[in-house]
């Protein structure tokens, strides 16, 4: 086995971000002009601006929702905001993402999530849907948001690990692959939407699912 932990980014990579977006938009919304690709486009820009500078999780979702009213086509409320905001342990984990946690685990490898929230809401995601992992790492305990290489040495300063050992699994070429590259840390991208490479990002496994990773992973590990 040439890793000794896989991390991995949680919302898009581990959870559905997109759908969970849709239905909690819907919930606290009602009904908006935007879906699909078109909606997680909207969203991930404005949540990008959010997150220029740290503030709580919570409050990035908020402010979010309420700059995207112009685009929803819908008046966004505060009370409504705070819907959202409180709809993430909610949003539900792909098909592959219980197994390929379990299997991992099984071969020894150990499994940590570094994501862009709050500590409770990620406790709360990792205890609704049953997810087996090791540990993680949050923005709120490192005081800043992915692509800062905050989350990785907060990370390798917790568990000991050197870059060698580590393989992250992340959706979001912007926020894990190229970080990762940029610190020379191993990275599989795990293309759920079929969008198209940015240029400058090399990944060192490209699939489209998990269970395509797990098959890549098996293939090359003697």
């Amino acid at each position: 086995m040439r890793y000794r932990y896989i991390t991995f980014d949680c919302y898009g990579t581990l959870v559905d971000w997109r759908k969970g977006i849709e239905s909690g938009l819907h919930v606290a919304l009602g009904n908006v002009h935007l879906s699909g690709q078109d909606l997680l486009k909207a969203y991930v820009q404005a949540e990008r601006n959010e997150e220029a500078d740290y503030k709580r999780y919570r409050e990035v979702l908020r402010l979010t929702v309420i700059s995207m009213s112009g685009v929803l086509g819908v008046k966004v409320s505060d009370k409504a905001a705070r819907r959202f905001s409180e709809s993430v342990p909610d949003w539900p984990p792909f098909e592959d993402t219980a197994e390929f946690l379990r299997l991992a685990g099984r071969r020894g490898y150990k499994r940590y999530i570094l994501s862009n929230v709050d500590d409770d809401i990620l406790e709360e995601t990792i205890k609704k849907h049953g997810l087996e992992l090791d540990g993680f790492v949050t923005a709120q305990e490192v005081g800043s948001y992915k692509p800062n290489p905050g989350h990785w040495l907060e990370f390798m300063q917790k568990t000991g690990a050197k870059k060698v050992d580590v393989l992250h699994v992340a959706q979001s070429v912007y926020h894990d692959i190229i970080p990762c590259q940029r610190m020379g840390i191993d990275s599989a991208w795990v293309n759920r939407y079929n969008e198209r490479m940015p240029p400058g990002s090399h990944p060192t496994y490209i699939a489209d699912s998990l269970a395509h990773l797990a098959e890549l992973l098996d293939a090359r590990t003697p």
